[in-house]
């Protein structure tokens, strides 16, 4: 099974890297730069650009993959699923499950005009906030591929206009909604899961937002399992990777939530 890798705001593909070295040649992965971002950096951000950027991704890698994304990442592989579910065998959805309304959108907004106004300042900030709640090299692989604030206002407004809600209901494949118990953008989560026809929820004690990252053993074994049971779906079983992943879907297909044992 192909694993695409989706990077968050203002950071590229590298971010990925150590999660990638740990799942090494079992599955074939890829981690393209978003437009704006990384290699692409310049160019503007649209969720339409971001969502043709993971598609061929998963055609280079044969056409269905499962697709893992964190923040940004998260909300364009829901956007992608929902554009592209042939191609999309599966979705690890990280930090997005703050629907994008209200105060979020407004505290985020302005921060993301701070960070484009002073761009330089943004990227030296951000990679001081990764070296303090990352380890070494996962602080490393987030800034390695550059970093880039000055395109944090139009991807808020790209992510303001999604209805993520429509596009998890409009898949019908598996969906694993993961966030760290402090993280803000879990705001939402249950409506989110409720949306979802096949979905799980977990949620990490202790993590926040990135610091999801910061346990690459943990994160690695959670793709692992999630591409192990998007591969018996695709096949029409009704099976968990070594019964090991609970699969948990309410009346009617609606996911109902797992804790966090419930992708290990």
């Amino acid at each position: 099974m192909p694993i695409v890798f989706v990077h968050g705001t203002r950071v590229s593909g590298t971010m990925w890297r150590p999660v990638r070295e740990r799942i090494g040649d079992r599955h074939p992965t890829a981690a393209p730069d978003l437009p704006g971002h990384g290699a692409r950096r310049g160019e503007r951000f649209t969720m339409s650009g971001a969502v043709d950027a993971v598609a061929e991704a998963i055609d280079e890698l044969g056409g269905r993959a499962l697709v893992v994304g964190l923040s940004l990442g998260g909300y364009t592989g829901i956007a992608t699923a929902g554009c592209h579910s042939g191609r999309v065998a599966g979705l690890v959805a990280m930090g997005c499950t703050a629907l994008p309304r209200g105060l979020i959108s407004a505290v985020y907004g302005r921060a993301a005009w701070a960070a484009a106004r002073w761009p330089e300042a943004g990227n030296r900030l951000s990679a001081w906030g990764f070296r303090r709640v990352l380890p070494g090299p996962v602080a490393e692989a987030m800034a390695s591929g550059g970093l880039s604030c000055e395109v944090a206002p139009s991807v808020v407004a790209a992510v303001e206009a999604m209805e993520p809600m429509a596009s998890l209901a409009a898949y019908a494949g598996p969906v694993w909604l993961v966030n760290g118990a402090r993280d803000p953008f879990r705001r939402d989560e249950r409506a989110l899961l409720r949306a979802c026809r096949n979905g799980r929820l977990s949620v990490r004690p202790g993590q926040g937002h990135i610091t999801s990252l910061a346990d690459t053993a943990a994160l690695a074994r959670t793709v692992l399992d999630a591409a192990a049971v998007a591969a018996s779906e695709g096949e029409g079983e009704a099976v968990a990777a070594g019964g090991a992943v609970a699969a948990v879907v309410g009346e009617g297909g609606r996911g109902m939530a797992v804790r966090d044992e419930g992708l290990r």
